[in-house]
Order: C-alpha cells, then structure tokens, then sequence
C-alpha cells in the first residue's frame, strides 16, 4: 500500500548549536519552511514484536568485524548466535557509502556519510539489507540503524548542490563540527529548513525501503532538540508498530524529544574509575541518580556497556579496562541490571579480547571464542529477560566503598544483585532488610541465607531473587 508522509516543519529559531559554534561561523538566518512530501511505497510488512523500550538488550554489529566476509550477507549467516544469546535488538553501524575526502584513514569513518540513500557497496545492496532484516524478523530481532545526522563526508552530495546547508565561516568556508577536530566531516546547519526536511526524508526512506524499526541517532546532544522532536513524531507515524530511537547523547531532556534511550557515557566513565582508580562503588548509585533526574516516564531507559565502537577502538576490551575476565563480568553484571538497557558490541560475548579499529575491515576471530564466558553472558541476560524487576522495577541502593550492591523491585518480586568491584577478598556488612528475606539464587534456584557479613572473592557477583 502506498503512503504518503507529509511533514510540516514549523518555523523556529534555534540556540543550540549557536552555543556550540565558532564566534566567526556565518549561519543564514531560519526562514520560513515549505511543505514536503515524502513519497515512498512501503516495503515489507510491520514487525510486530518490537520489545518494549524496557525489554531490549541490544546487540551492536560492526559489518567489518562481524564476519570474515564484511558484508551483510556475511552477517545474516550468524543472525543465529545473536539470537540464542538473548539479544532482541541489532543495532547496525552505519551501512551507507562513506567518504574519502579528508578521510580519517584506513577505509574512512562510517560516521563520514557520503550518500544517506544508498548501502555501500563494501556492505552490499537494499536487497542485501532488506533479506537481512526480513531474517532477523524472522528471529524476533528488532533492526535499528545507525543514523549521523549532524555532519557529512565532504564527497556528499550535498556539499556542491547545496552549500547552504552547512554551516560556514565569515570567509564562506564550510566548516567541520565546531569544538572538534574531525577533519573527515562538514558540520551541516539545522538554521535551514530545507536541510531539516530533506535530513526527515532520509531518515523516512530506510523505514519504508528497508523496514526498519528505529534508529540509533549518533552525536544527538550536537543536534537541535526541536529537530529531533520532529524526526521522531515522524517516523513513529511511517509504520502500524513501535518503534525503538536511541539518542547517543548524554542530555535526559532527549527523552522529551521522543527518544525511548540515552547513552550511558558518565555511568561507563564511573564504572570503569570503580574498577582501575579505585573510585568508591557508591558513586555508580549517584551516577545513575543524575542520569535520570527528572524523569518520570519509566519505560524510558539509559543504555549501559562495558564496550561498544568507540571504547573498543580507542580504550581498550572489557578485558584491558575492567581487570581482565572476572572484572568485566563483575562490571557487565551491574551495567545490565542497574535500571538500564545492556548494549553489547560483538566479541565482547566470547572474550574477543582485541581491539577493532572499525576504519578498517578487522574481522573477529570467532574460532578463539571462550564458551565458558559465553554461558556466563547467557546466564546473565536470560535472567534479566525473565525478571520484571530487573527490566521495569524500582531501584534502591546498598552500596558500601568496594561493593556495588542494589535492589530491584516490583510488585512482590525484588533482585538483589551485590558485585565485588575489587580484585581482592571484601567483607561486605548487609543490611538488616536484606538479611531479613529468604534468597534464591537467581542462576541456580538454589536457598540463600544472606550473613550480615558476607565474605566475597575477587570481583565475585552475586544475584538473588526472594
């Protein structure tokens, strides 16, 4: 069936990135917006079983690395695993052609857009991506794409046709993200409306060209609110079915925007200085505590890693940052269960413990996977998927200087998840209200007796249910 998608964009001026640019940087004024009309057939059918914004764990793919061939095709072959770990959602890493001019290296940033309606090559075809999630729908897989809405390749397109929609310096120069030094990409100017539609229109083509059920929105605290605002009503509107839109920033306000998620930078800086600089363990709780002030809508969640792109290609493994193995899983288990959404990047699952510059084709070496890590990770997000206290439950704090320790509750079921965030022997003191309750262990179902102090083992992690 045809649709039409008519998008009136309001006229509106916008401080937000003025705040962000140069003092020299010349913006044409807003001018009023035309009307425009998105005219595409729908391909494919809505997918019914998008989990709830609460309900998702995502798994991040990074087509150079998540097969030896690099390519769509190659990653639909393992659409399998991501299943039986128990990942609902797959968030792909940018499938568009990217660009070489002033590139960043290697094959050039997927972050450099150089056509925002095309698949690269290097990945494949539509046809590729359609039978990619066409099969992952087929697993009860929720696909979301990787979108970078604030700047382009230099070799876009829209860099000669239209000039205007960029931002430029007194001298007509276009200019990159202001505050940065990411020479790979022109920063584009949300003053002009025509830039605005036509960015609503790209966005609107993947969901009707390629059935998608979201976004993962890259860069989008650098991004206008009131633009986001718009491209969400929007595309909630192309499809009879939720879908998932995930703002990689850290600003709470994006959930008034009309995104389901952000992005957990200040929670995985404290985790990781928990861990390698000894910060106290209470200072998740807080962390945690600001990333939600304010919010009230409880389906609305912040997403937590303990590695994605960014961190792996940069930082370092779980394994480098978090005190090898046991240290990772004693993060990852807090992370996953903390009143959030877990992300995983590929490999993590199977201690791939190398990093992955994703500017060039790296691919995971999927024959050294540790299966006893795998069945911890298993073990770890089957129950969160059972537990309706995990996923939508209220969270109260236990926390001693070593010990991350929590309730989640929710009607009468309540989890108590206690991580030994030290690579060393910790006496921990419970509380009288935890030691009150008759535990189960939530893993192997078997009765817990929780002391009033409780000896654990380096970076040993507890989690009990009553």
């Amino acid at each position: 069936m045809k649709k039409f998608l008519s998008i009136f964009l309001t006229f509106f001026f916008t401080t937000f990135l003025l705040s962000c640019q140069n003092t020299d940087d010349q913006i044409p004024e807003l001018q009023e917006e035309p009307d425009i009309v998105t005219d595409y057939t729908q391909y494919g059918v809505p997918f019914s079983n998008v989990p709830d914004p609460q309900d998702a764990v995502i798994y991040q793919i990074n087509l150079r690395a998540f097969s030896s061939e690099g390519t769509l095709k190659g990653a639909q072959k393992r659409l399998d695993s991501i299943k039986n770990l128990g990942a609902n959602v797959i968030y792909l890493m940018p499938v568009f052609p990217n660009g070489q001019i002033k590139s960043a290296g290697g094959l050039g940033s997927p972050y450099a857009v150089a056509d925002y309606k095309k698949v690269s090559t290097e990945f494949g075809t539509l046809e590729h991506l359609r039978d990619f999630v066409e099969e992952a729908h087929n697993r009860d897989l929720t696909v979301i794409l990787d979108w970078v809405a604030n700047h382009t390749a230099w070799d876009n397109p829209w860099i000669t046709a239209h000039k205007d929609w960029y931002q430029q310096d007194a001298s007509g120069n276009i200019i990159i993200p202001p505050n940065t030094n990411y020479q790979d990409v022109a920063q584009l100017n949300y003053n002009n409306p025509e830039l605005r539609a036509a960015m609503i229109d790209a966005m609107s083509y993947w969901v009707y060209n390629a059935n998608i059920d979201g976004f993962r929105c890259d860069y989008a605290d650098f991004v206008p609110q009131d633009f986001w605002k718009k491209a969400n009503e929007a595309i909630r509107k192309i499809k009879n079915q939720p879908m998932l839109l995930f703002a990689e920033g850290s600003n709470n306000t994006n959930f008034s925007m009309g995104f389901d998620y952000i992005f957990g930078f200040g929670f995985f800086g404290t985790l990781k200085d928990v861990l390698g600089n000894n910060r106290s363990a209470t200072s998740i709780q807080d962390k945690n505590n600001d990333e939600y002030i304010n919010v009230s809508d409880n389906s609305k969640r912040v997403i937590r890693y303990t590695s994605n792109h960014d961190i792996n290609s940069f930082d370092g493994t779980p394994y480098q940052l978090f005190g090898g193995k046991e240290g990772s899983m004693a993060a990852f288990v807090v992370a996953a269960y903390m009143k959030s959404v877990p992300m995983i990047y590929n490999g993590q699952e199977v201690g791939y413990n190398t990093r992955i510059n994703f500017f060039n084709k790296e691919p995971i070496n999927w024959n050294v996977s540790d299966y006893e890590l795998l069945k911890e990770y298993k073990q770890i997000i089957n129950f969160r998927n059972q537990s309706n206290a995990i996923r939508r439950g209220r969270l109260t704090g236990f926390s001693s200087n070593d010990v991350c320790a929590f309730t989640m509750e929710i009607n009468q079921e309540k989890v108590l998840v206690i991580s030994n965030l030290r690579n060393k022997t910790i006496k921990y003191t419970s509380s009288s209200a935890l030691t009150s309750i008759i535990w189960n262990n939530a893993f192997t179902n078997a009765t817990v007796q929780l002391e009033t102090e409780l000896t654990l083992a380096p970076y040993q992690y507890l989690v009990l249910k009553n």
